[in-house]
Order: structure tokens, then C-alpha cells, then sequence
């Protein structure tokens, strides 16, 4: 067994086993994140059953998408998304998890070829007020729903966040907290979406007692590299 076969399989396993708790997800979902890993990082861990990667750069994600056609995976942007790189985004992934102002609605919606199915979309929220970080207000997040669902080529599924980084387990659970709330709400007015994207190697456990249905791992799979993190890097 090779050390990525051997993480990949504790990793489920803790999936498996922090989603086993009544009033919580029967299943959650797992985002590898391949940022700055190469293509035979992603092929190797495609081989073992993964299908699902977040990239933080448009550029980045459209090489190892472009590198990686021969395999039937999912590519998720995670990172900020610049409104120029709205076409890139829209013709080469199949979800944005970014997406945190309204001004990025209409150009991914009209770039989305007709041929794909509609791009799946995360609305990006700031829970915590961090001056440093994407993302829009709670208050923000019904509007812009409303936006995403008039559109034809977008497909609203949920929400991502992430919380503030803090030490303290308790500030983090309160964070994750919030954002089931204002999942919960969404849900309220639009049904269908299903996705709580939240928790990273060091907290998943954390948001998925939480409510989270995504979790985002990239160095408890890969190993660690550098100060690399699983979260949206600023520009």
C-alpha cells in the first residue's frame, strides 16, 4: 500500500465515521484539493476513487483539467474568482465555490457552454467578518441566491465558507454553527440547494458534527508543501 492509498483510506474512514451521528448528513462529500500538486498527484489519486478536485487559481485548474481529459472528473474552483477570469472559469469548471458578489453572476452564466450542464454554484460567505478574506455579508446571501436561481446556465447548490482560523475548538464549532444557520435559511427559500461546503484537514471533524455535507482536504491526503493552505488564497 503507497502512502496516498494509505491516507486516502484513513481519510474515508474518518468521513464514514464523523458523519455516523443522528441529526447529521448520512454522507459527506470529499473535495480533494489539488492546488499546486501535478497532474500525476491527481491521476494517482483518481486511481483510488476520487473523483472530485478544488483548484484555488483559474489558470492552474484549466492545465491539470486540460492534462487530466481522459478521466471523468469534477473540477471545482475554491479560489477568488476575478471577474476577467469569469469565461475561463465557466467553460473549464463544473463548480465555482467562490462566487461572493453579484457582479460575477451574468458573466458565468452567459460563458457556460450550452453543451455542458448548468455550472453548479456556492455563494462564498465572509461568517466571521474577516477584513483579509472573500466572501459576501450574511445579509448578502438571499439577494444573490435570488440572482443565481433567474439564471438559466448556473445551478444554485448551497453555500462554502471559511471561518476564522483560530486555535480555540469552541470559536470554530460556533463558526460552522452559523453557517448551518444561514444554510438552513437558504433551504428555506430555495429547496433544492444541498451543499455545505466547510472544513479543512485540521477541523473537518469539527463541521461536519456541524451540519457540513463538503469538506475541502488537501495535506492530510497529499502531505503538507510549503504554507500551502485548502482555503481560497487572496489575490
Amino acid at each position: 500500500m503507497t502512502a496516498l492509498s494509505q491516507c486516502y483510506s484513513v481519510v474515508m474512514q474518518r468521513l464514514e465515521d464523523a458523519a455516523c451521528v443522528p441529526e447529521r448528513p448520512a454522507s459527506v462529500r470529499l473535495l480533494a484539493v489539488s492546488k499546486t500538486r501535478s497532474a500525476d498527484e491527481i491521476r494517482a489519486l483518481a486511481a483510488l476513487g476520487q473523483r472530485a478536485f478544488g483548484e484555488n487559481y483559474v489558470q492552474e485548474g484549466c492545465s491539470k483539467a486540460l492534462a487530466l481529459a481522459d478521466l471523468a472528473l469534477d473540477w471545482h474552483l475554491i479560489g477568488h474568482l476575478q471577474s476577467n477570469k469569469c469565461r475561463e472559469a465557466a467553460e473549464t469548471f463544473d463548480w465555482v465555490q467562490s462566487l461572493d458578489r453579484a457582479k460575477l453572476i451574468e458573466p458565468l452564466n452567459r460563458f457556460r457552454p450550452a453543451e455542458r450542464p448548468p455550472l453548479n454554484v456556492l455563494i462564498q460567505v465572509n461568517v466571521d467578518g474577516e477584513s483579509s478574506k472573500s466572501g459576501c455579508a450574511p445579509g448578502d446571501i438571499a439577494a444573490i441566491a435570488d440572482a443565481i436561481a433567474r439564471t438559466p446556465r448556473l445551478r444554485l447548490r448551497g453555500l462554502m465558507a471559511i471561518p476564522e482560523p483560530t486555535p480555540d475548538h469552541g470559536q470554530r464549532s460556533a463558526g460552522f454553527r452559523r453557517m448551518r444557520s444561514l444554510f438552513d435559511a437558504l433551504i428555506s427559500l430555495h429547496p433544492d440547494v444541498d451543499t455545505l461546503s466547510m472544513g479543512m484537514s485540521e477541523d473537518f471533524e469539527l463541521a461536519i458534527a456541524e451540519g457540513a455535507t463538503m469538506v475541502r482536504l488537501g495535506s492530510i491526503l497529499f502531505g503538507p508543501r510549503g504554507m500551502d493552505r485548502e482555503q481560497g488564497t487572496q489575490p
